[in-house]
């Protein structure tokens, strides 16, 4: 028997990048996986919808009950320098990413979900080192951070466990390879990848919280302090 066999687990934008890393980790440690996207993937049950939508969120959350919900779903950045940004545009990131988890961790809350489950947000490590050039992207994720914490008060009275990981750049995913054309430079020796990605959240969700977000990266998690 595997690690995870018998539990349900929901991705939101577990289609690519990161996301799907969690969602391949979580099927091989023997979880049923139901990926929520615009477009379906092999291998996995599918939701398809605006992962924005809250209406959506309300009924993909109540059809599949999952112990563990994994929310990587966001927009890729647009980047520039700030006086070649509009507000559209600088905006991207707060009208997607923050509005998806302001959406779903509502959502898990009115449900809610069952005692014991387990929900990990992913922000972004460029919060914690700024990002010039990608709009209100470093923002927004921070914004991320902090929804995810305001909610897990509420949730841990219902038993439920919310976690923040802040992933650094990813080469091989949409965003990480946005981020080094944009920035230039190359990853360090030990860069992060959507596989060790899958595999340490898969790690995380079997695990008690010692820490309420955590720093991810090619050698593992950290816990984040503040």
């Amino acid at each position: 028997m595997t690690a995870m066999t018998g539990r349900s687990v929901v991705v939101v934008g577990g289609g690519r990048g990161l996301g799907l890393g969690v969602s391949r980790a979580a099927s091989d440690a023997g979880a049923h996986v139901t990926v929520v996207s615009r477009s379906p993937v092999t291998g996995f049950a599918h939701e398809r919808g605006d992962a924005a939508d809250e209406a959506f969120a309300d009924k993909v959350l109540a059809a599949h009950r999952p112990d563990l919900l994994v929310i990587t779903a966001g927009a890729v950045p647009v980047m520039g320098p700030l006086n070649e940004h509009t507000w559209e545009t600088f905006s991207t990131n707060w009208q997607a990413d923050v509005r998806i988890v302001f959406g779903w961790l509502r959502a898990v809350l009115r449900l809610p979900l069952a005692a014991g489950s387990r929900v990990i947000v992913f922000g972004s490590g460029a919060e914690l080192r700024g990002s010039p050039l990608s709009g209100g992207y470093a923002g927004a994720k921070a914004t991320v951070r902090l929804i995810t914490g305001y909610a897990a008060g509420d949730a841990r009275e219902l038993g439920i466990t919310m976690t923040t990981v802040l992933p650094v750049v990813t080469p091989g995913t949409v965003i990480g390879n946005t981020a080094i054309r944009a920035y230039g430079g190359t990853p360090g020796p030990s860069p992060l990848t959507p596989q060790l990605a899958g595999d340490r959240i898969v790690r995380l969700a079997q695990e008690p919280a010692m820490a309420a977000a955590y720093v991810l990266n090619g050698e593992g998690l950290t816990p984040l302090d503040k």
